[in-house]
């Protein structure tokens, strides 16, 4: 009975029913295709059988007296590698699907066809403490300290569901008075479990991208998966726009990523200049004073750096200088 129940607010496919009435994603030109772990399974077998013949085909022409073995083998073993990376690679999947659409706001009402089956169903205490319990489950599993960042987001997920399921059913009016105050006891229990998870989502999930941006060797590669650390924080902000924490992390990304950027252009200058380009090194300087002057930046560190700069572009103009009048 529990597991039955609990499927009442928690339905195959919740994400798609709870993204599809988000206020943001209206206002965008185009939302990103939602990820199918069928459409993997697919392409997986595609791909296992197109190798398979590939390898036949190869080994009928080489005169390979038993053709089908190795190219069995091989086949095998991709189709293995994508069936156990599945996992993985849909959860990546779904993050990012998250990332373009963004986190659907826990606190405005919406109404799905899942919803609308539960409340034909009917709203019993037994339901209700059925879901209670996955999503204390899940929560516990996921504040385990194996846990990774993308568990806590599927709590969350789990939390969003409960609530519209159980606003829907408390809008119908066909609650009794002890049963309304047993839900609203609930609500504010999944409330919290919501705001704890999606906060530590998306601080876990950006510090572990912020590292990864600092072990990066190109530039290009460091704020890109930096811009990726501030979609996870933005995603949050837009539930918890009053969390200071959030902020603070955005700032926080926000100077590393123009650090990356003003040291990017110095060491162009710098290259510039060594090869006698004093031209062209100024302008780079320049470059770098542009984005050492972005409002991320702390007044201390801004105003360290453009005093080193300037002082750099000055002893340029100076060699410029003495190039047009030798002595």
């Amino acid at each position: 009975m529990g597991n039955n129940s609990a499927d009442q607010f928690f339905p195959p496919d919740p994400r798609t029913h709870s993204r599809m009435h988000d206020d943001d994603s209206r206002h965008r030109p185009m939302r990103g295709r939602m990820p199918s772990s069928a459409g993997y399974l697919t392409v997986a077998f595609i791909a296992a059988g197109g190798l398979f013949f590939l390898l036949w085909w190869m080994m009928v022409r080489s005169g390979d007296e038993a053709p089908w073995l190795p190219a069995g083998l091989a086949s095998s073993v991709v189709l293995l590698v994508a069936l156990s990376a599945r996992e993985v690679v849909m959860r990546r999947a779904w993050t990012r699907y998250l990332l373009e659409n963004g986190i659907p706001d826990t606190r405005r009402k919406s109404r799905s066809s899942s919803t609308h089956r539960s409340s034909k169903k009917g709203f019993s205490s037994s339901v209700h403490s059925a879901a209670l319990r996955t999503i204390q489950k899940q929560s516990s599993a996921a504040d385990s300290p194996s846990a990774t960042p993308e568990a806590h987001l599927d709590v969350a997920h789990l939390c969003q569901d409960y609530l519209s399921s159980t606003d829907d059913a408390m809008r119908s009016g066909n609650l009794g008075g002890e049963k309304a105050i047993g839900i609203r006891a609930g609500q504010e229990r999944v409330r919290a479990l919501h705001k704890h998870h999606l906060l530590t989502w998306a601080k876990g999930q950006s510090l572990l991208l912020t590292r990864e941006a600092q072990q990066r060797a190109r530039t290009f590669d460091k704020i890109e998966t930096a811009h990726r650390a501030l979609d996870c924080i933005d995603s949050a902000l837009r539930v918890y726009a009053d969390e200071s924490e959030l902020h603070d992390s955005k700032i926080a990304i926000g100077e590393f990523i123009a650090s990356v950027k003003v040291a990017h252009w110095v060491e162009l200058a710098e290259r510039s200049a060594f090869k006698g380009h004093y031209r062209r090194a100024i302008d780079r300087y320049r470059d770098a004073l542009f984005y050492l002057n972005q409002e991320v930046v702390k007044p201390e560190v801004r105003q360290a750096g453009t005093e080193k700069i300037e002082h750099e572009i000055a002893e340029l103009q100076a060699k410029l200088r003495q190039r047009k009048n030798p002595q």
